[in-house]
């Protein structure tokens, strides 16, 4: 029975040893599976910490804008900026304080810009730029710095300020719009792109088919570059490019038939033909010319101006709407001082500033006044430039009536917004 008593007393023994050692094995893993998890957290703790500490600051982080944040590490879209132009003088003020405007224009094209011999300046383009300065106050006669803007350097004097504003048969297009410093204004001229032949080199042309292959002088600068290249490869033509820098150059190319072709807008292939029938004592240049029917583009010559300048190229646009409005209303040079001013239309564009110029020098009431004083309505100013200036549109080097350049009253596309 002892025996007995021992052995199980012996298996107790052993039974409770073994479970100490199995529990001691439990706590020593529970411990360094604690022991881990501390770890870690700790290590946790330091990355989120060290994250905190590298976190980006969001901001403008441009020093030139209004809301720069010196803290700020990283962009966020914020930054804000004055308009282009806002901290600038206004081209009128600067004119008016300089008593005299620089206007961009050419001198070789008879009826828009052209230089006689004698000194003297005429033109639409001339007309605009009179009635312009007309309009500001300056005398149209002694306060015009005419600057010769060529074709690829008149965007360069604009943005420049070597000219306060470009009124010299100048396209209107997208990209100029887009991404040059400038901003049109009124459309002066409706015009298209034309083809003037040597026709002793090319017999019998009738049409630009005719001239397939021709050497053909083209501005350099110009739309017409493009809209030449554009025309032949579509009708499937092929021509070689003689570049030219300005009409003179192309002019001279044209007479030493170094090109048998010359395009340009039509306007000025029509100007340019008739003075060389003048040339050589109306010998002419020693070839026969003619010009095809067909037009390759459309070509609104407009006036322009530096971007963002809007109170200058409002004044700018208004004094062309306004010759037109006149012409509308019957008012021109003779008549304007005796206009019923009882009639709210006639007071308006007579007798009105309509909110034109800037907070330093506003136009006059009667800038209007001015402008027909200088250069007359659309209508005269026309005649002056195209014709033989007598008012009844006679001898015209081009005809207004059943173009384009017609009022739109006239089936034209020459029209004003309203003056109110």
């Amino acid at each position: 029975m002892k025996q007995i008593y021992a052995l199980m007393l012996m298996l107790m023994m052993a039974s409770v040893a073994f479970t100490g050692c199995v529990s001691d094995d439990s706590d020593d893993a529970k411990d360094t599976t604690t022991d881990t998890e501390t770890e870690t957290e700790t290590e946790t703790e330091t990355e989120t910490e060290t994250e905190t500490e590298t976190e980006a600051v969001l901001g403008c982080i441009d020093s030139t804008a209004n809301n720069f944040n010196a803290d700020a590490t990283e962009d966020d879209g914020s930054c804000t900026f004055d308009p282009v132009g806002a901290d600038t003088q206004s081209t009128l003020d600067a004119v008016i304080a300089a008593g005299s405007m620089k206007c961009g224009v050419k001198t070789s094209q008879f009826g828009m810009g052209y230089l006689a011999d004698d000194g003297t300046r005429s033109g639409l383009d001339i007309e605009y730029c009179r009635a312009v300065a007309a309009a500001i106050g300056l005398d149209p006669d002694t306060a015009i710095e005419y600057v010769l803007a060529t074709g690829s350097n008149r965007f360069d004097l604009l943005a420049s300020g070597d000219i306060d504003v470009l009124i010299r048969t100048t396209t209107w297009t997208t990209s100029r719009d887009a991404d040059l410093n400038a901003d049109f204004a009124g459309i002066n001229f409706y015009d298209g792109q034309g083809m003037l032949v040597n026709l002793d080199a090319h017999p019998g042309a009738d049409s630009m088919d005719d001239i397939d292959t021709a050497n053909i002088c083209v501005g350099i600068g110009t739309t017409t570059e493009g809209n030449l290249a554009d025309y032949f490869q579509v009708n499937d033509l092929t021509y070689t490019a003689v570049n030219s820098a300005d009409a003179a150059a192309a002019k001279a190319s044209f007479t030493d038939q170094s090109c048998t072709a010359w395009t340009g807008d039509m306007s000025a292939m029509v100007a340019q033909k008739w003075g060389m029938e003048q040339s050589n004592d109306g010998a002419g240049p020693g070839f026969s010319m003619g010009i095809m029917p067909e037009l390759m583009s459309k070509e609104p010559l407009a006036a322009a101006t530096r971007d963002n300048d809007d109170d200058w190229n409002d004044v700018v646009t208004w004094v062309w709407y306004g010759m037109l409005t006149a012409e509308e209303l019957g008012v021109d040079s003779t008549n304007y001082a005796t206009q019923n001013l009882s009639n709210p239309a006639y007071n308006r564009l007579l007798n009105s500033t309509l909110g034109l110029g800037t907070e330093t020098n506003p136009l006059s009431p009667t800038w209007m006044q001015s402008v027909l004083a200088t250069s007359g309505n659309y209508a005269e100013a026309y005649d002056r430039s195209f014709c033989d200036g007598t008012g009844a549109f006679e001898n015209c080097l081009i005809d207004r009536a059943g173009t384009q350049n017609a009022p739109y009253w006239d089936g034209g596309l020459q029209y004003a917004p309203p003056m109110r």
